[in-house]
């Protein structure tokens, strides 16, 4: 089946604790004529399924509640956190073959059946057969005290109460694919653990597996809520003007063009441009940024972000399910869902783990008896306890928790990373080749010098910025604004006119100015040899230089550059101490380019087309580096897409997370070295989640053998790996940059 063809369907699915789960799911779904492929995130509770057109998804929806778990489509409205969870089970039947493109984010709240939820713990299906289950063995208890005889009924009763639906979720997925599931193993130890006459233990042991479920449950639930915790900073309602004046609207039906007034103190309700209005805004909530932003009008502002200081009317720019927030819970979700490079590998080597685990507790069962006349009971029970031990339940999600947490920190922090290969490869990164305007540096260009002649400093940015007022070209904004940030008084310009090819002159207080280049200033009145020497030094440092003429006479010189950003040197230097080599590659002349690269100390590549780019890139991987390419993501495309990571920098609706592995929202070099740090700490992570979950075993198969631990010390002791190593990952959410 050809992925043109493919519809993509994606789904919210209730009811998955680890990452068995996931493996049962995608398994099942992939036996289905029709899927060519399933993937689960468990930590976004997300389902995507890649099929023909044709198929009908009620098989789909059919074959995983089989298994046990909720599902219910992801509406492309957006609208499917409206819905209350009552109707939403209602409508499990209505389908969406949205072709890869669906917004839906259902995060309704409510009762559940087998999901987890945002309610209490103990509202879950899981959590309420757990106390089933401790409360009927605890009346077995009572009961085998009282009356000796029923002891054993009692208990098998107990026993029944956890083990029939276990039972029956291994046997569907025996039936979907997975003969050696968790169930499965848990299932034969119980029922073999009967026949040897450890009916209690039996029941122990599946109440243990249970609340190890259970625990595994609320620990995924908290990953959960980590990245969902970003939608509820977006406001339920906001203040819509209408007919002169304003009403509150639900937040979710802001249609594209809609202009709300955003009072002090509120969280913008909205991805927008602010039409009227200037004020600080904090975007700490969506970008991890520490100090608030000065916005004017036509500044674009991020929805969740909070309004400090003044009301701001803003025209929506982008529907509920479109704005930042949704797009970056979007994309971590999808991103958990494509699985890393070690998550594939411990996926594989489980599969035959668990039989090879089944085929030594049968060993170890047999073969003493067999060759050595041991008691035939005593090493039936040991087999068991092999059996409980085996399973691979932490393991299995070392990977997938690790991954799921650092994607979740990362984005939180306005890292966006989209999938666990790109986490797990920055940390292999050797080289970053980085564009230089809007990358390096802040993208427009700022005043850097006023040479004072024939007038001082402030009267010369005054006669300046009269000129320009009005002018939206870079270099008149940058004189303006530098006008204001020194409170320089900006007098009316009468006359004002563009020159062609040469600057602007006007009539300012009644005499004649003109700012000018260097070229058309010399034509005009005769620059001196030590002007002239002073223009080239200033042009030698990458500036652009105009001469400012008051009243015929040589008033003096303006000098503006696109300076660097305030942490690129820091980030470069970050990079260097991590050992990374890095190069600018920009499109910019080679005297602006040595320039920017001397004050930062990097290599640089000027006078380069896009192509160019890319070839260099290309160059670098044949020597063996591993490249991020970092840039904008327009005019840097080839090369994003050639490097072995691409990164965009950028924020918002702009930022270019088609084409690029990751995005920075700050658009902060500084963005660079924290996502290589964060890559580490994760890996990190797993590493010693896949050690905590074998060492365990491994100590536990000698102790078991050797008759030191039995059935009830396997079962606590996988369940407490499953849950150290989820707890583990988790602490990932609290990563900041920095900490590596």
């Amino acid at each position: 089946m050809s992925d043109e063809l493919a519809t993509k369907t994606r789904y919210r699915v209730g009811g998955m604790d680890c990452a068995s789960c996931a493996m049962k799911i995608e398994t099942a779904l992939t036996r289905l004529p029709g899927v060519s492929q399933a993937d689960v995130s468990v930590t976004a509770g997300t389902l995507s399924v890649h099929h023909e057109p044709s198929l009908s998804l009620l098989s789909v929806e059919r074959q995983v509640k089989a298994l046990g778990f909720t599902i219910q489509p992801l509406s492309t409205t957006g609208k499917s956190a409206e819905v209350p969870e009552e109707q939403a089970g209602a409508g499990a039947h209505h389908h969406d073959h949205d072709h890869g493109h669906d917004h839906g984010h259902d995060y309704g709240h409510g009762h559940d059946h087998g999901a987890i939820i945002d309610g209490p713990w103990w509202k879950t299906t899981k959590a309420q057969l757990t106390i089933a289950c401790a409360a009927a063995l605890a009346l077995a208890y009572l009961v085998g005290r009282m009356i000796p005889e029923v002891e054993r009924l009692a208990y098998l009763a107990a026993l029944a109460i956890g083990l029939v639906p276990v039972a029956r979720r291994a046997i569907s997925a025996a039936f979907a694919g997975t003969p050696f599931s968790i169930e499965m193993l848990m299932s034969i130890a119980a029922v073999g653990a009967v026949f040897i006459g450890a009916v209690e233990e039996a029941a122990t042991v599946v109440l243990l597996f249970l609340v190890g479920e259970m625990l595994e449950g609320v620990a995924a639930g908290r990953a959960r809520q980590s990245i969902r915790g970003l939608t509820d900073l977006v406001p339920k309602t906001a203040l819509v003007e209408e007919n002169g004046t304003t009403v509150e609207r639900p937040a979710t039906t802001l249609a594209v063009g809609t202009v709300i007034v955003v009072r002090p103190g509120d969280r913008i309700a909205a991805d927008g441009t602010i039409v009227d209005g200037e004020s600080a805004i904090d975007e700490a909530p969506v970008t991890g940024e520490s100090l608030p932003k000065r916005k004017v009008p036509g500044d674009s502002v991020f929805a969740g972000t909070i309004n400090t200081d003044a009301v701001l009317r803003i025209r929506v720019t982008a529907a509920a399910q479109d704005n930042t927030i949704a797009r970056v819970v979007k994309l971590v979700e999808e991103a958990q869902e494509s699985k890393a490079p070690t998550e594939r590998f411990i996926d594989r080597f489980s599969r035959s783990y668990t039989p090879f685990v089944l085929v030594v507790g049968l060993l170890v069962a047999t073969l003493p008896p067999l060759l050595f006349s041991e008691p035939w009971l005593e090493w039936i029970y040991k087999g068991l306890a092999v059996l409980l031990i085996g399973c691979p339940c932490a393991l299995v999600i070392s990977t997938p928790a690790a991954i799921a947490a650092g994607l979740s920190a990362g984005a939180r922090r306005g890292l966006l990373i989209k999938g666990g290969a790109i986490l797990e490869s920055l940390r292999r990164v050797t080289t970053v080749a980085v564009d230089k305007t809007g990358t390096l540096t802040l993208g427009r260009p700022v005043v850097t010098d006023i040479v004072a002649l024939a007038r001082n400093e402030r009267q010369i940015l005054s006669l300046a910025a009269a000129l320009e007022s009005g002018s939206s070209h870079p270099l008149a904004l940058a004189i303006l604004d530098r006008a204001k940030a020194d409170k320089a008084p900006v007098p009316p310009a009468f006359e004002a006119k563009a020159l062609a090819g040469k600057g602007v002159s006007g009539n300012v207080g009644g005499e004649t100015v003109l700012l000018l280049s260097p070229r058309a200033a010399a034509g005009v009145d005769g620059l001196s040899l030590e002007i002239e020497a002073r223009i080239a030094a200033l042009n030698d440092e990458g500036k652009t230089v105009s001469v400012l003429l008051a009243g015929g006479k040589l008033a003096g010189l303006i000098a503006m550059r696109d300076e660097p950003r305030p942490d690129s040197a820091i980030a470069l230097k970050r990079l260097a101490e991590r050992g990374i080599a890095t190069v600018m590659l920009t499109g910019d002349n080679q005297r602006t380019a040595a320039a920017i690269a001397g004050r930062l100390g990097i290599e640089a590549r000027a006078d380069l087309l896009p192509q160019d780019k890319q070839t260099i890139v290309r160059e670098l991987q044949a020597q063996g580096a591993l490249v991020a390419k970092v840039g904008d993501g327009i005019n840097d495309a080839p090369a994003l897409a050639a490097a072995d990571i691409g990164i965009a920098m950028g924020g918002g609706t702009d930022v270019a997370l088609e084409t690029a592995d990751a995005a920075s929202l700050h658009g902060r070099m500084a963005d660079i070295p924290d996502m290589i740090d964060l890559s580490k700490s994760v890996m990190g992570n797993i590493r010693q989640n896949i050690t905590i979950a074998l060492g365990l075993k491994v100590v536990l198969l000698v102790t078991t053998i050797l008759g030191v631990t039995g059935l009830w010390p396997a079962i606590l002791a996988d369940t407490g790996a499953t849950v150290l190593v989820t707890a583990n990952a988790m602490r990932l959410l609290r990563w900041q940059a920095g900490t590596a």
